[in-house]
């Protein structure tokens, strides 16, 4: 989405779904929350955190980060 502001789409009522690493933390343990907001652009999320605003992404860039939509039984 080249040229794409991708703060702008709206992410209200979006589904996010959770990964969850593994490693686990006193205070419970992490996951990552991904939701698909428009073709090809995600928000990810901390379920840690879930006050704070999710950040946004395109596919490519989750791939770069090799993070793969796929774990999060979202389709991509």
């Amino acid at each position: 989405m080249p040229g794409t502001d991708l703060y702008s789409l709206p992410i209200d009522g979006a589904k996010f779904l959770k990964a969850c690493g593994g490693s686990t933390h006193p205070d419970g343990e992490s996951c990552a929350t991904l939701a698909k907001i428009g073709p090809d652009v995600w928000a990810l999320g901390d379920s840690k955190r879930p006050g704070a605003a999710p950040l946004r992404f395109t596919t490519a860039e989750l791939s770069a980060a090799g993070i793969d939509p796929a774990r999060f039984t979202v389709s991509a």
